[in-house]
């Protein structure tokens, strides 16, 4: 019979982040490349079209395009759907780690209520600085304004 010692067993760092990941640019691929840096298995949830209208927005590229880009990222291990806001359940199913989120939830309400939950189920939050300067939201404000501009 062989015995392991648990010294010697490397747990895996799983890390999960999730977005909208909509007209893919700069900020996105900086933090896909920092959530990897961190972590051995990088899990990406790619957030559905059904879960943007809860911002009242709507993605410019549909989901099946957005999460074959995330997919095809040379850091991302694994793209699932993202069909809830609610990240602890999500956390639980995968069994990360670690969550990556962008600055810009820092020190909110909500967050501060999804880190308790969160350390009670060992999951550590981890926050990258928010590109500044790029959000696909300022490149679709600008696109449409080239577009009004044209006609």
């Amino acid at each position: 019979m062989v015995q392991l010692k648990s010294k010697n067993i490397k747990r895996i760092r799983i890390g999960y982040t999730a977005g909208v990941f909509d007209l893919f640019h700069i900020g996105h691929l900086n933090i896909l490349k920092n959530c990897k840096g961190l972590c051995d298995k990088l899990i990406v949830g790619v957030t559905t079209d059904e879960l943007v209208k809860y911002k009242y927005k709507k993605a410019v590229i549909p989901f099946s395009e957005r999460i074959e880009i995330i997919r095809s990222c040379k850091y991302v291990d694994l793209a699932i759907p993202q069909y809830n806001i609610d990240k602890v359940e999500i956390v639980k199913k995968v069994k990360a780690n670690f969550l990556f989120v962008g600055d810009d939830w820092f020190e909110t309400k909500s967050w501060k209520s999804q880190e308790t939950r969160l350390e009670k189920i060992n999951c550590k939050v981890i926050y990258f600085p928010y590109t500044k300067g790029t959000s696909s939201s300022l490149i679709n404000k600008s696109l449409i304004k080239l577009r009004n501009n044209k006609l």
